[in-house]
């Protein structure tokens, strides 16, 4: 009895296992292209055998001919996926069979991208063919078979190096290290590192977007933000911090047995990414950031708010059509934010039709003049100093032309930085650093506030 159940089992449980390993290596990498614009493949890797060089014409035909690389970073033809990004002259394309992970890929040819750049610098069609040894040594380790493996260019130049530049470290010095570096739990930050001087710098970096009707209503209101990360700390530290995030707000609260919290003290967090090094069980459990950091610069998190965004600027639009051939424009500008902050080179671009002839402007303060090159005017201030308004005024003189369509009045948009100030209201609460031997940390935290995407609509 036992031995026919077996028998009956087995067979089936086999059956899953194949298919389970056979979806697996479906939705993974099944070949890496590089190719140039024009269609020409200039590095290949293949992980698979159901596919050869002749993919790569696929693409040219498909995506690079068609001109549908600008439309879609994903082909899917027939079975078989596309996914690409492009950088400089060349396309990255990884190739995958059925349903592929598009995110997984995606991420790795960013990443790819990273470590060549961390290698030669530039990525141009001329240093891929300078470097394609060392690319094709670099792809056998971070590709397995189409899995991808260790991406950190700390780990991997410390047995891929350039001629030139290989470390004069002993052999087993050397294996102990990659080895220390590749398998243990902190693999982006090496032992031994020491300096004079600790220093840890946090800069709140966020870019505001704004599309706001003619009328004066928010359409679209968002930050996208960044905290970035210079680290110059011996040893291996631990550094902890805390944001005025709501929920962290709110559960201090309820351990303080209080519901006294000030109004819009709190923000709402979304969408939030963390480097590797974040403990994102900490980050779950009590909303607090612990991380052993890597060595330098980094990116720590990026993050989205939605709602409560502080606009720095508010620009109030006056254009009035004199007849066909003229126009009168009028604009103020009012920064937002408290007098001690001042913002550093805004420029405002105001758009004016196709058929100007001339444009006479002038502006209380800073340079403003017409450019035919950028179609509008260009207002631009050096330095704007909180709760300030400036205006500019001008007459526009236009060439009257049969069958002219009417102008489409696109938004006027901005381009400014904010130093000190946050957007989104994000504050950076406290900021701690543990070390076994207990050294002094000279800790900065700095905002700035820059623009996106910032229009008003005319």
């Amino acid at each position: 009895f036992h031995f026919c159940k077996a028998k009956l089992v087995w067979p089936r449980c086999a059956a899953l296992s194949r298919e389970r390993r056979f979806r697996q290596h479906r939705s993974m990498i099944a070949a890496l292209l590089f190719i140039n614009q024009k269609g020409e493949v200039v590095i290949s890797r293949m992980y698979r055998d159901t596919f050869s060089r002749q993919v790569a014409d696929t693409f040219r035909n498909q995506v690079i001919v068609s001109k549908e690389a600008g439309r879609s970073p994903v082909k899917i033809i027939g079975n078989t996926a596309f996914m690409f990004i492009q950088h400089s002259n060349m396309y990255l394309v990884a190739v995958g069979q059925g349903n592929t992970q598009v995110a997984l890929a995606f991420q790795f040819l960013h990443e790819v991208v990273k470590l060549l750049k961390s290698y030669f610098g530039d990525i141009n069609e001329d240093s891929i063919r300078n470097n394609f040894v060392l690319i094709y040594e670099l792809l056998d380790e971070v590709l397995d078979y189409g899995y991808p493996q260790n991406c950190n260019s700390d780990v991997l130049k410390m047995y891929i190096t350039q001629e030139g530049t290989r470390k004069a470290l002993s052999e087993q010095q050397k294996q102990a290290s990659v080895t220390i570096q590749a398998t243990g739990a902190i693999s982006w930050r090496k032992d031994g590192i020491k300096y004079r001087k600790n220093e840890l710098f946090i800069d709140v970096v966020e870019n505001c977007n704004l599309l706001m009707s003619s009328k004066g209503n928010v359409l679209r209101n968002d930050v996208s933000g960044a905290i970035m990360v210079k680290c110059y700390l011996s040893g291996t530290p631990e550094c902890k911090f805390g944001l005025n995030d709501k929920l962290l707000l709110d559960n201090e609260a309820k351990v303080k047995k209080s519901n006294v919290r000030r109004a819009g003290s709190g923000i709402e967090i979304d969408d939030v990414s963390f480097h590797q090094c974040v403990k994102l069980g900490k980050f779950d459990m009590d909303r607090t950031i612990s991380f052993v950091p890597p060595d330098g610069e980094f990116q720590l998190m990026q993050y989205r708010i939605t709602e409560n965004v502080n606009l720095p600027f508010r620009v109030l639009p006056v254009v009035k059509e004199l007849g066909r051939t003229r126009l009168e424009i009028n604009v103020k500008v009012k920064s937002i934010f408290t007098l001690k902050l001042f913002a550093t080179n805004v420029v405002i671009k105001i758009p004016l039709p196709k058929n100007t002839a001339n444009a006479n402007v002038s502006a209380a303060s800073g340079k403003c003049r017409y450019e035919p090159e950028q179609q509008g005017i260009i207002w631009k201030l050096r330095r704007f100093p909180g709760d300030t308004e400036y205006f500019m005024s001008g007459e526009v003189e236009m060439m009257s032309t049969m069958g002219d369509k009417a102008w489409s009045r696109p938004p006027i948009t901005m381009d400014f930085q904010v130093p000190m100030f946050a957007a989104s209201g994000l504050h950076v609460r406290f900021l701690k650093v543990f070390e076994k031997s207990n050294y002094q940390t000279i800790k900065w935290v700095r905002y700035i506030t820059k623009a996106g995407q910032y229009q008003h609509r005319i």
